[in-house]
């Protein structure tokens, strides 16, 4: 098991990094701070803000469970797809 979390650090480590190169290739003022590591992976490192928390956490309008992280790499779980999906709401 300590093999298995070793590797997940190390893939973890190695998404933020490879999406920290990315933007800092980019000129200055082309850089976002987000976007998609390889294209698959998603990354958001702008400031968080309640609103995008909002859409991230709980969007109704969303049909994605897994959504972009609201900070970071990776994704989270879309509450209110999760709701409908096991019929809480």
């Amino acid at each position: 098991m300590e093999r298995f979390r070793r590797f997940v650090k190390l893939v973890a480590i190695g998404l933020v990094v490879a999406a920290l190169i990315e933007q800092l290739r980019r000129d200055p003022d082309d850089r976002t701070w987000e976007g998609a590591v390889a294209g698959i992976v998603p990354y958001d490192f702008r400031a968080p803000t309640f609103e995008r928390a909002r859409s991230r956490w709980w969007n109704t309008e969303d049909e994605r469970l897994f959504v972009p992280q609201v900070f970071g790499v990776g994704w989270t779980v879309n509450l209110a797809r999760l709701a409908r999906l096991v019929r809480l709401v």
